[in-house]
Formats: structure tokens, C-alpha cells, sequence
């Protein structure tokens, strides 16, 4: 029995939920210009397969090179690495930052200061 070629993994952010069971997936990455040996982030964006409809915009997943499952779909998530922080959580952990810092007081003495 012959073993399979392993396939080609990548890990990048959900951009965009176009449908049912499909997503964007934006993989970014640098490269040195050809000239100016500058680094420039670049990004290359991929039509990817999502069966279980796990994934929402803004979660990091790990995605692995397919057969041809639609006309642009050529990937499918393996797993989602990292979930994105939901509007809901941010709004809760920046109530319970403000209740934790102690506020300013200002000094109410009566002087004034010398002109």
C-alpha cells in the first residue's frame, strides 16, 4: 500500500463568511523587495472549504491544500488555531479594567497658586 503525499499547510486570518460552508482566508507574509531590499508585508487571499461552518471572521485557522471542490475552492480548514476576541468580550474586559483602575482625584484646596 502506497502512503500519501503530505499536502501543503497554511495558517492564516477568516476575512469574510461568503456562504454556507465557505470562507476567505487571508495568509500574510513578508518579502524582501527586489531592489531596496526593503521587507514588504504582502497577503495572499484563499477560497477555503469550511464543513462545519466552525469558523467566523477573524479566527486564525490552519488550512490544508485540497482537491478541487468549486470553481475557486481549493483548501479546507484542518483546525481553528486561535478564536477571535467577540465584540461582547471586549466591551466586558474594558468595564472590568475601568472598575479596577482607581480614578484621578484632583486637589480641592482653597489656595491658589502665586501669579
Amino acid at each position: 500500500m502506497s502512503t500519501r503525499n503530505t499536502r501543503k499547510t497554511l495558517t492564516g486570518f477568516v476575512t469574510s463568511r461568503s456562504g454556507d460552508k465557505s470562507i476567505k482566508v487571508t495568509i500574510p507574509y513578508k518579502t524582501p523587495h527586489p531592489r531596496y531590499h526593503k521587507v514588504i508585508n504582502r497577503q495572499t487571499v484563499v477560497h477555503v472549504h469550511d464543513e462545519n461552518n466552525e469558523t467566523k471572521t477573524g479566527d486564525k485557522v490552519e488550512v490544508m491544500e485540497t482537491r478541487p471542490l468549486s470553481r475557486l475552492k481549493r483548501w479546507r480548514v484542518i483546525r481553528v488555531v486561535e478564536k477571535a476576541v467577540t465584540s461582547d468580550a471586549v466591551a466586558i474586559s474594558e468595564a472590568d479594567v475601568a472598575a479596577a483602575v482607581p480614578t484621578k482625584t484632583t486637589m480641592t484646596s482653597s489656595a491658589s497658586p502665586k501669579v
